[in-house]
């Protein structure tokens, strides 16, 4: 019988596997066919979201397989978004070193990129950390920035993530209406799009948003929808969460049984998971609800507390953190100065390309109007092609930022673009060319027969 329980596991676990291994090399089946990339981000996209919310530690090997597929591939998108869900994942089981390591790595690799999809996902992940961090001025940044670049990209879930995530932060430094305010975007854009995946922490914020206001009999019901949506989405993490908000809404009416009840729920939640780090606030509640009168309860609750915060919180965690945000800063100043230098540097390109162009323009002109200079046609022919090069690399010059935000960073539609300017440009050029040609060949001729009447008046002369 024990023989046989061992078989049956054995079998379980290989056909577990199996289906882990087939979900990924399906995934990079699809979009190593797939060459546009915001289809490439969706794949990723669709096969990833939910598996953050269930389970991290599989969510880990699933960015590992895609980072190492990425960068053989050399597949920016998919790199860039294989760093940032590795964010995410270390972030939501309690490793905030690593999740800001990798969350600024991915944000990094998305705005090279350029694609707009892939920048919004990764300043939500890398706010999270942020938010955890209790840096809220660095995550409002983010979240805010995020919330404008997702809505251009028409990427509603990233707008969703912001305007949740921005009434989390504004709850937390205790700006009701703000919070109101985002709580409310977030909750139209899920009932527009009819977009469940997240909305447990949408109805949790709003429970605690009527809480804070005075109304309690709503806010209760808002948790209650919340804990049914995390049941539904199978998410230990969102249940934690639901459970927690109930609890501290009880704990503040100091009805503490049901504090205790919901407290204990949302550790059990996350019991035997890799979401241990959602154990630190109730077991802080609970501590504080049993010390002085449940002497047992309190030990329990406060070396749970003491072992959870001491591997997710330890010294050389927060020092580590503190670094990289400075890298951050730094590396956002640096962009800032390369993009002052590179603006300023196109701009004197730009009145180079002008001189050259009024340069070439005046010999032109003073040959076609000189009266006593025979000036070869191929002479005006080199300088016209001359002055074709200048206007096409003034109006690239001039027109480059608004191509850019125009085609999304596409070298396609950039080189379409250019090609149209060039269309433009030849059909010009030689309708210049042929008149300045004509021009030039009748200016000879009359030159050429004003000096032969010369010659005949000095023959008839002698």
């Amino acid at each position: 019988m024990k023989c046989f329980a061992i078989i049956f596991f054995l079998c379980v676990s290989m056909q577990t596997a199996f289906t882990q291994n087939s979900g990924i090399d399906s995934m990079l089946k699809k979009i190593t066919a797939e060459k546009d990339d915001n289809r490439r981000f969706d794949i990723i996209y669709n096969a990833l979201v939910k598996i953050g919310e269930t389970d991290p530690l599989l969510g880990l090997q699933y960015a590992q397989k895609l980072l190492e597929y990425a960068q053989n591939k050399k597949d920016k998108i998919s790199e860039a978004y294989a760093l940032s869900f590795m964010s995410k994942m270390y972030t939501v089981s309690g490793n905030l070193e690593k999740g800001l390591k990798y969350g600024l790595q991915g944000k990094e690799l998305a705005e090279h990129t350029g694609n707009q999809k892939m920048i919004a996902l990764s300043y939500s992940l890398l706010g999270l950390n942020y938010k955890n961090l209790s840096d809220f001025p660095k995550a409002l940044s983010l979240y805010k920035s995020d919330a404008l670049i997702a809505e251009k990209a028409n990427f509603y879930q990233a707008q969703s993530w912001s305007y949740q995530n921005l009434s989390d932060v504004y709850m937390a430094t205790n700006q009701v209406d703000s919070a109101l305010k985002y709580a409310q975007k977030d909750y139209e854009i899920t009932q527009l799009y009819k977009y469940y995946d997240f909305i447990s922490y949408t109805l949790a914020n709003l429970g605690v948003i009527h809480e804070r206001s005075g109304n309690p009999a709503v806010a209760l019901g808002y948790f209650d929808m919340a804990i049914n949506e995390s049941l539904k989405a199978r998410s230990p993490r969102q249940l934690s969460q639901a459970y927690m908000a109930k609890a501290e809404f009880f704990h503040a009416r100091h009805q503490k049984d049901s504090a205790i009840m919901y407290a204990k729920k949302a550790i059990e939640a996350v019991q035997n998971t890799d979401y241990l780090s959602n154990s630190i606030k109730p077991a802080e509640l609970l501590l504080d609800m049993y010390r002085g009168n449940n002497i047992d309860s309190a030990f329990k609750y406060s070396e749970l507390y003491r072992i959870t915060n001491d591997s997710v919180f330890n010294t050389k965690a927060i020092q580590q953190t503190q670094l990289m945000r400075f890298e951050d800063e730094l590396q956002q100043q640096r962009s800032a100065d390369e993009k002052i230098k590179a603006d300023e540097q196109r701009k004197h390109n730009i009145q180079y390309a002008l001189i050259a162009f009024g340069i070439i323009s005046f010999v032109i002109i003073f040959l076609l109007l000189s009266r006593s200079i025979i000036t070869n046609t191929k002479i005006i022919e080199f300088l016209g092609i001359l002055a074709l090069l200048v206007v096409f690399e003034f109006l690239n010059l001039l027109l480059h930022p608004f191509l850019e935000s125009v085609t999304n960073h596409s070298p396609f539609l950039m080189l379409s673009a250019l090609v149209c300017i060039a269309a433009l440009l030849i059909p010009l050029h030689h309708k210049a060319e042929k008149w300045a040609t004509a021009k030039l060949v009748e200016k000879n001729k009359q030159i050429r027969l004003a000096a032969a009447k010369k010659t005949i008046e000095k023959l008839g002369d002698g």
